[in-house]
């Protein structure tokens, strides 16, 4: 087993409550929904909140591709950083004692963005699973993580039931059950990250 591995999933994907896409009628209510959304997204795209904006028009949009984020803007946030500087420190003190090189890898874990880190990918995501990737290298100094690619995934926005701020999320989930929206997969990963040398705490 790779180091850091224990705790975490090997499927990023997580079940929701949500009907199928376009598998309930679309009601009155659900077009002036939508209307509400493209107005949002616009005020958004207004005050410079681009990342939000793009994500509610392209889940307006209805086609279900995929996104591409930007995931060294969110390695960059401190929610972010704290956890993954977490499971680096984990990296380094499950690292076997031999000297070496040993893969290693956090598998799935999720991490919240909250509203104080950054309004904009808060609005767009709220939280996201994330996936560490790399190598610790083992001398007789001792443990060192080489390298590590940070990954993000994410399935989906809105889940029927769940609230956040008291605005309630199923009026938005029925577009996409409706079929005047679609849910789609958010991803991105950075370029390998050089990190500290040393379990004791420190930036990377």
């Amino acid at each position: 087993m790779k180091i850091g591995s224990d705790g975490g999933r090997e499927d990023p994907a997580l079940p929701n409550d949500n009907a199928p896409f376009a598998t309930l009628p679309v009601r009155p209510t659900d077009r002036v929904v939508r209307a509400g959304c493209l107005a949002l997204a616009a005020l958004w795209q207004a005050l410079g909140l681009r990342e939000a904006a793009g994500t509610m028009r392209h889940y307006l949009s209805a086609t279900g591709a995929p996104y591409r984020i930007d995931a060294d803007r969110i390695l960059a946030l401190p929610p972010v950083h704290r956890a993954v500087d977490t499971q680096l420190s984990r990296w380094l003190t499950e690292a076997p004692e031999l000297p070496g090189t040993y893969e290693a890898d956090s598998t799935w874990r999720g991490v919240l963005i909250n509203r104080t880190a950054d309004t904009d990918l808060w609005l767009a995501l709220r939280g996201i699973q994330y996936r560490l990737t790399g190598t610790v290298r083992v001398t007789e100094r001792g443990p060192t993580v080489a390298a590590y690619r940070f990954h993000v995934h994410k399935s989906w926005n809105f889940d029927r039931g769940e609230n956040e701020y008291g605005i309630p999320f199923t009026p938005f989930a029925r577009l996409h059950e409706t079929g005047l929206a679609r849910e789609f997969t958010v991803t991105g990963e950075t370029s390998p990250v050089t990190a500290r040398a040393s379990v004791e705490a420190g930036d990377h």
